[in-house]
């Protein structure tokens, strides 16, 4: 009879640590958190202890936590310390993606992260590959991995300055979301 109470206190505290887990690391959450950690400090701060503390798998967290990784190197003063910043964003990038090939989420990120970052560090090497898929994504919709709210996001985002060429604005312009 004991050996019931043990499995059974051990399957609840397995579930209750996996909706912990959900909830803290709610993806829509996260979504607004590294927009908003983008513009303030104390909130990037924030988002990158929390992000720190996520050791489980699941690949669109993991961009979160690289792009928690990413917006700090924007808040130190060191550029040593940005390099390792974006170096250590980028390796967690490499994971999500390995995980998870199709997520244009998952692509967007880090597309959004590689192409801010200078050319001559040589640490952009995705940026036309994911702005390929991420672009593809969209003239699937609604047929691809995203909410309407997101492909419409992704969609502005990339209209504006300099992220796409003319003739990709043109494409993005006629997708109807």
């Amino acid at each position: 009879m004991p050996k019931y109470f043990i499995c059974l206190f051990l399957f609840l505290f397995m579930c209750s640590s996996v909706w912990a887990d959900s909830t803290r690391y709610n993806v829509s959450q996260l979504r607004l958190q590294y927009l908003q950690a983008s513009k303030e400090e104390a909130v990037a701060k924030a988002f990158h202890t929390k992000m720190s503390a996520y050791t489980a798998g699941d690949p669109l967290v993991l961009a979160y936590k690289a792009v928690s990784e990413a917006v700090m190197a924007k808040y130190v003063w060191n550029p040593y310390s940005k390099l390792k910043q974006i170096r250590a964003a980028l390796a967690i990038f490499d994971s999500a993606v390995e995980k998870d090939k199709v997520n244009p989420e998952i692509r967007f990120l880090r597309f959004t992260v590689e192409h801010y970052v200078p050319r001559y560090l040589n640490l952009s090497e995705h940026v036309e590959e994911d702005k390929k898929m991420v672009i593809s994504s969209l003239q699937a919709y609604p047929n691809a991995q995203m909410s309407k709210p997101l492909a419409r996001t992704i969609r502005d985002f990339l209209l504006t300055k300099d992220h796409c060429t003319e003739a990709e604005k043109e494409i993005l312009r006629n997708i109807s979301i």
